[in-house]
């Protein structure tokens, strides 16, 4: 088994940085980054991840707490 030399391109185009859209209101991060800003929060929902924007997520924090679907709030 042989693997291909450092710092070769294996051929793949995937740019792991994304935009990241809050779920409820529409607001988008500021930047691509590979991961949602620190002060977002995630939900799993029927299988799907959805972001929300701080000011989402902390006018729904105790609906996000009990663990209801966004579809409740």
């Amino acid at each position: 088994m042989t693997s291909p030399p450092r710092g070769s391109d294996d051929g793949s185009t995937a740019d792991p940085r994304r935009r990241f859209v809050c779920a409820r209101c529409g607001a988008s991060a500021d930047d691509p980054t590979a991961g949602p800003p620190l002060t977002w929060t995630c939900s799993v929902e029927d299988g799907v991840r959805r972001y929300f924007c701080e000011s989402c997520s902390r006018e729904n924090l105790r609906s996000i707490e009990g663990r209801l679907d966004s579809d409740w709030w």
